[in-house]
């Protein structure tokens, strides 16, 4: 997005089910000590209910009124969607996330994953930040294209479409490799275009615009070579490039490797509108407890205000993740599913300090 004059933005916000309202209260609280630390950006928040809750109420989990109201936000803000015993009458669960994303045009997901300390790795021998890569996936097709489908439960066999596009495909390469040009230029495609041939397309359409970057090194790999290398060298991958369902698995995994999905933030990135929200599910089994981990959510706050491109924005961003950084040098701070017994506000707290400790540094240099 183009930086704004102007210092006032919009925001959406769509808590949603189980512990999305609390980690979104989490991050908000963060976005607010940013506003008051740097005073150069004012953030207007309002709230709208989507999702399963919105469905037992209702009887619609995303109101056409809402989804035409959240085109006049400069940003949305996700918490999470959906609880396993909401379901369609098909025994589909509700997605209005993935509505948003069809209906916004939101076609580049982007998934960053970072290690902050070697404890919060399987691998205790990985140093802070040798885990590094930024997963692109594509988010609008791929083998979600027929999930609306009609299905008949008692039918003898059911088919699933993945729908490779030619524009689907450049739009979302070109949006990787300009991704890598911007980190340390080395992109990955990540198919299976030994075998199907929607992936030997996908293949083709990388081949024609990777002269258009000749400054990016790149690499081809199939998916399940992925899935091993993302185990036995992650530090080897930086930009990685995929379909939809194959995106949607790996960033579980590579969220694995940094500390589970609490660390994994995201953003759902379209020509004109973009979603941010923590990777993770809503968790009801913990919902309400306090207990939940808001740091995926305030890191996707962060890049919310990298994308939103007011000077002051950026340099809010920098500062949450100064915050974090700090935060996550301490073995201790953790919350429940990193094995600590921080709660999910003294989380968020711990990380407002700090932020604002960097931010008073700053201001005596």
């Amino acid at each position: 997005m183009v930086s704004k004059d102007i210092d006032s933005f919009k925001i959406a916000l769509l808590p949603g089910d189980g512990i999305g309202p609390e980690v979104l209260e989490a991050a908000i609280s963060v976005l607010e000590c940013v506003e008051s630390c740097l005073k150069g950006v004012r953030f207007r928040f309002e709230e709208f209910s989507v999702g399963a809750k919105q469905y037992l109420a209702s009887g619609d989990p995303f109101p056409a009124a809402i989804f035409d109201g959240l085109r006049e936000f400069d940003a949305i803000f996700l918490g999470a969607m959906g609880l396993p015993g909401v379901r369609w009458a098909n025994g589909i669960e509700m997605t209005p996330q993935l509505d948003l994303r069809e209906r916004l045009d939101l076609y580049c997901g982007l998934r960053p994953i970072y290690l902050f300390h070697s404890q919060d790795s399987p691998f205790r021998d990985r140093a802070q930040g040798s885990i590094d890569l930024l997963l692109v996936r594509e988010s609008t097709e791929g083998l979600f294209s027929s999930r609306k489908s009609l299905l008949n439960l008692k039918a003898d066999s059911v088919e699933d479409q993945l729908l490779v596009t030619r524009k689907g495909s450049e739009r979302i390469i070109r949006a990787a490799f300009k991704q890598a040009m911007a980190r340390r230029r080395h992109l990955t495609l990540v198919d299976k275009a030994n075998v199907l041939p929607s992936m030997a397309f996908l293949r083709q359409v990388f081949d024609e615009i990777a002269p258009e970057f000749p400054e990016v090194e790149t690499e081809r790999l199939y998916v399940d070579a992925v899935a091993l290398y993302l185990v036995q060298k992650p530090e080897a991958f930086d930009v990685l490039v995929t379909e939809n369902m194959f995106g949607d698995i790996l960033s579980d995994l590579a969220a694995g490797l940094v500390g589970g999905m609490g660390m994994a933030p995201s953003a759902d990135l379209g020509d004109e509108y973009a979603v941010f929200q923590p990777s993770h599910g809503s968790a009801p089994d913990i919902a309400g407890k306090g207990v939940a981990n808001p740091v995926a959510a305030i890191l996707s706050a962060a890049m919310m205000l990298d994308w939103l491109g007011h000077p002051v924005c950026r340099r809010g961003a920098d500062l949450i993740r100064a915050g974090v950084h700090t935060l996550f040098s301490n073995p201790k701070a953790r919350t429940r599913d990193m094995g600590g017994n921080f709660s999910t506000m003294e989380m968020s707290g711990a990380i407002v300090e700090a932020l604002s400790n960097h931010h008073a540094a700053g201001e005596r240099r």
